[in-house]
């Protein structure tokens, strides 16, 4: 980890209680999701980071607390900083605050957010699908989402999937 992180990482640990780790000499800060917004605001403000560069999230299903975790990276540029964060969110319904006002980009992110994983942002000015269909029922990142896959086809299950298959009616 960079020695220029550690004041970063100091500072969100005493104001924002985020617990602090590091894997690989990158540094990961994980803050309660009422944190999110004003500790966001304090890298842009107080620590320069001046890039929401990532949002995403990850499915820990079938655990439930947490379910989900938001993953945020900031970066300076000028000192070549990057930081994780990430924000654990419980249940199959979770929230998270937007941030589209301390970083306007976070507004498709946040968009792609709730679209494949179904974390609903509140707040935000315009919460509706961007990558999938406005008719599209489910999100497709979760890990309960139902894959809906057609059998392959091999030589050993041939005449088992022939059976199978619809026949017109003559």
């Amino acid at each position: 980890m960079k020695a220029e992180l550690q004041p970063v990482l100091d500072a969100l640990q005493s104001a924002f209680g985020a617990h602090i780790s590091e894997f690989r000499e990158q540094a990961k800060a994980t803050l309660a999701v009422e944190h999110i917004v004003e500790a966001a605001r304090t890298l842009r403000d107080a620590h320069g980071f001046n890039m929401l560069a990532g949002l995403s999230a990850v499915d820990y299903w079938p655990e439930r607390q947490p379910r989900f975790h938001a993953v945020y990276e900031f970066k300076n540029i000028a000192q070549k900083l990057r930081l994780e964060v990430r924000v654990p969110l419980d249940g199959d319904e979770p929230k998270l605050p937007t941030l589209s006002e301390v970083f306007p980009n976070a507004n498709w992110h946040e968009r792609e957010l709730w679209d494949m994983f179904g974390i609903h942002v509140t707040e935000h000015p315009d919460l509706r699908r961007i990558l999938m269909p406005a008719d599209w029922v489910g999100h497709p990142l979760r890990k309960d989402y139902p894959l809906g896959y057609e059998e392959v086809q091999f030589s050993f299950n041939f005449k088992e999937i022939d059976q199978r298959k619809p026949r017109p009616q003559d």
